[in-house]
């Protein structure tokens, strides 16, 4: 009964983020099933594949219904980081616990400092977008999604606004597009490599945190500011560190 619990209220988090923010939702998906729920790293990095694939599902029926996912450049961008995905979510099977504790830990901090940082203004949507670095850019996001169990919305959002233009509004909607078609690449890599999963508690989480990505994107709505950010963003960088501690000390 506890470990329902607790899978509905971090779940519910998880989708909360999701909705509201784009993504990053997964970052805190991991160390939950980890610290709170008894998952090996391996493990927990596979469920929040599943977790947040559904979940952004969700959240992006939403925005899609508000017009507010670019689904040619969304698909496009996407497509770019399929193969690494898959590479990275095989190989990352097969590698050390404590080694993909302290990968995660460090993204986890790097995306929490992103998201402190002042917002810039919105680039010009008439710009030319830079194929190769669009390419780049994608392949990377894919990669960091197979190897890490993360959605990687943290990195698609400024990347949707920084190089391909897109209005902040419109990069949240179809960051959930890419974490969706990046997260099936990276699951499907991993269903062969042995590792099992615990529907009991992993179908609960994951229906809480599509239940909070509708309320996410409401919130969002009603909030001043990056208020949601801001406190997403300390929750993070506290988490990061304490993975660290748990890792070296």
């Amino acid at each position: 009964m506890t470990a329902l619990i607790l899978a509905l209220v971090a779940g519910a988090v998880i989708g909360l983020a999701l909705g509201g923010l784009g993504g990053g939702g997964s970052v805190l998906a991991v160390p939950a099933l980890i610290y709170l729920l008894g998952f090996t790293t391996a493990e927990a990095t596979t469920a929040s594949l599943v977790i947040v694939t559904l979940t952004s599902v969700t959240g992006l029926t939403g925005h899609a219904r508000d017009g507010n996912v670019a689904w040619r450049t969304g698909l496009l961008f996407a497509a770019a980081g399929i193969v690494p995905a898959m590479l990275a979510g095989a190989v990352a099977g097969h590698l050390p616990q404590a080694l993909l504790t302290i990968a995660f830990s460090l993204v986890a901090a790097l995306a929490a400092l992103r998201m402190l940082r002042p917002a810039r203004p919105a680039p010009d949507s008439g710009a030319r977008i830079d194929p190769g670095k669009a390419g780049a850019v994608g392949a990377g996001l894919g990669a960091v999604t197979g190897f890490l169990g993360v959605g990687g919305g943290f990195l698609a959002v400024p990347a949707l606004v920084g190089v391909l233009r897109l209005p902040m509004r419109r990069a949240v909607g179809t960051s959930l597009l890419v974490i969706t078609v990046n997260s099936l690449a990276a699951l499907g890599a991993r269903a062969g490599t042995g590792i099992h999963l615990d529907w009991a508690v992993v179908a609960p989480f994951t229906a809480a945190a599509m239940l909070g990505a509708w309320d996410g994107k409401r919130l969002a709505g009603r909030l001043r500011g990056g208020t949601l950010q801001r406190v997403f963003a300390w929750a993070l960088l506290a988490v990061a560190v304490f993975m660290l501690a748990d890792v070296f000390v």
